[in-house]
């Protein structure tokens, strides 16, 4: 069925949430979220209204980084709990309306999984070739490449005197998907999860699995190693592989496909996520969340502009309208909280930038992704001490500039404060007792002290939460097509302050206008007769204006 200029499908009407199990709910008080913890609060997540959980990995991981090195696919991490306990989490969130969408990581497994262990063990082993393998070059690295966590891509193994290539942590090595037995051994994997009644993937990276095989050396964009990227992100045969792993098992049930595809441009896009859906339904760019790049990188402390923000979420709109389906989401487990970075975690502005920032995400056409506690408006955590961060990338980082003398400590503690993981991995915030109602143990990570205001126990008693708020956005991309369906067309494209567009389907218009700024700013788009007002963060408006943060739904 067609609706303006798409196919209808479930997966474009869904609202997915993103749960990272570490830091949602600990049911047996070890400090460490599990999957009874999820299964405890379903009932929450359903009065909230999505219909999707995106499970961050749950597979057995000896947690390098935090599960995204995955040692067995068809187990279940210790600390998390069981089989028996996933199969009953995923029963009870069929009935409570939820699907269930698990983190596929098969870019790269750990060097603790089997198929690793193996293939370390000599040059003709038959698992030698699930890996990639080079030669030393005049005694050093095969190339440049700098690893995503600092440090050389390659690591030397004594054992048979060549070096495998891991893109993250050295214990994350890469897997070679142009050896056509781990093909077959990721597709019979993701089918004897589809067989048990997932409701699709998320896929880590897929953009990265196919390499140039020339391997050459690449520019020097942070004064120490060579990026990666030109020679790994949308490789060669990525498509290929993506195409056969939708032939052998995606078209076979009824997912929802997303790939995390770093690097990705408009044109790729449209061929991972084509409308004929011979790859997979929508990918993951990060150019919006990458709008600020610093002389190293994702590390700095700056707030990004509206100037540099619009352009590139109106070109995602715009270039993909009718060829392919875009996600929407502000943050993630790998990015700092969506109102410390793009809005106002003050205490005057958290509540009104919060909402502010949903209307703008969830107005916009794609399907919407809420990272856990976005709903109440959690924040960066801020920590002082280095000791405190937990993620691998946030360490490793600190230790590669400061040592190196390219950056000076207080700056870039300041950074981490700023953009760091760990800002979106303390604990889910339940209530005002201690560690928020996480756990009774000692988590795993130190709880943000601003839980004893922010928590889902305070949201849920106040009509006027953030959480409310989220819950009628969902509610109006359930009820009205145009939501879901209608054409983005930007306005007041010139503003540094305001982001302004219409969503248009048949005869009907709806016009979204969000201020980004903590100052009242003249808007006139809704003073002739803009139709009925649908959402706004603010119960009396001012003529002519927009208050700070203040965003105003029309439907037309």
């Amino acid at each position: 069925m067609k609706i303006g200029n798409e196919t209808k499908a479930w997966w474009k009407e869904a609202v997915i949430y993103q749960i990272y199990p570490r830091s949602f709910a600990d049911s047996n008080g070890d400090g460490i979220g599990d999957l009874n913890g999820i299964t405890e609060h379903l009932p929450y997540l359903e009065k909230l209204g999505v219909d999707v959980l995106w499970l961050s990995p749950i597979y057995q991981s000896p947690n390098d980084d935090n599960g995204y090195d995955i040692s067995d696919y068809r187990n279940i991490m210790t600390e998390f709990g069981t089989m028996e306990d996933f199969d009953r989490m995923l029963a009870e969130a069929h009935k409570h309306h939820l699907k269930i969408v698990m983190d596929l990581v098969v870019n790269h497994s750990s060097d603790e999984h089997a198929w690793f262990i193996e293939s370390r063990k000599s040059k003709d082993n038959p698992y030698r070739d699930y890996y990639i393998w080079k030669d030393p070059v005049n005694g050093k690295e095969p190339n440049n490449w700098g690893s995503c966590f600092g440090g050389s891509a390659w690591e030397y193994d004594e054992a048979t005197n060549m070096y495998y290539l891991h893109c993250f942590s050295k214990k994350q090595p890469d897997l070679n998907w142009e050896n056509p037995k781990v093909r077959d051994a990721v597709f019979d994997m993701m089918t004897w999860w589809c067989d048990k009644g997932i409701d699709g993937f998320r896929m880590d990276v897929i953009s990265m699995i196919s390499k140039d095989p020339a391997y050459p050396d690449g520019p020097v964009t942070d004064g120490l190693y060579g990026s990666f990227s030109p020679y790994v992100c949308n490789g060669p045969h990525v498509h290929e592989y993506l195409q056969e792993m939708n032939r052998r098992v995606l078209s076979k049930y009824d997912l929802l496909t997303v790939g995390e595809a770093g690097g990705v441009t408009i044109e790729e896009a449209k061929k991972y996520a084509n409308k004929e859906q011979t790859e997979l339904n929508m990918v993951f760019q990060f150019e919006h969340v990458d709008c600020v790049q610093g002389p190293i990188g994702k590390w700095s402390d700056e707030k990004p502009k509206l100037s540099a923000l619009r352009p590139i979420l109106n070109k995602w709109q715009y270039e993909l309208e009718g060829k392919a389906w875009n996600s929407l989401y502000w943050d993630n487990h790998d990015q700092p909280r969506v109102v410390s970075r793009f809005g106002n975690d003050s205490d005057q502005f958290r509540v009104v930038s919060a909402k502010m920032l949903a209307t703008c995400l969830h107005m916009m056409k794609g399907t919407p992704y809420i990272y856990q506690g976005e709903e109440i408006g959690m924040t960066n955590v801020y920590f002082d001490r280095l000791e405190d961060y937990r993620d691998i990338e946030s360490i490793n980082a600190y230790h590669q500039y400061v040592d190196s003398g390219i950056v000076s400590p207080e700056k870039m503690m300041s950074y981490l404060k700023f953009i760091s993981r760990d800002n979106a991995r303390t604990p889910m915030q339940w209530n005002d007792k201690e560690n928020a109602g996480f756990t009774t143990g000692t988590p795993w990570i130190k709880v943000n002290p601003n839980y004893t205001t922010i928590n889902t126990e305070a949201a849920l008693a106040d009509p006027d939460s953030v959480f409310y708020y989220y819950q009628k956005l969902i509610q109006l991309r359930h009820t009205l097509p145009i939501v879901v369906y209608g054409t983005f067309h930007g306005l007041l494209e010139d503003s540094e302050t305001i982001y302004a567009y219409t969503r248009t389907l048949d005869d009907q218009t709806l016009t979204i206008a969000c201020n980004f700024t903590d100052t009242e700013q003249p808007c006139d788009l809704f003073e002739h007769g803009a139709g009925k007002e649908l959402i706004s963060n603010y119960a009396e408006h001012k003529a002519g204006v927009l208050q700070p943060y203040e965003a105003r739904v029309f439907l037309g």
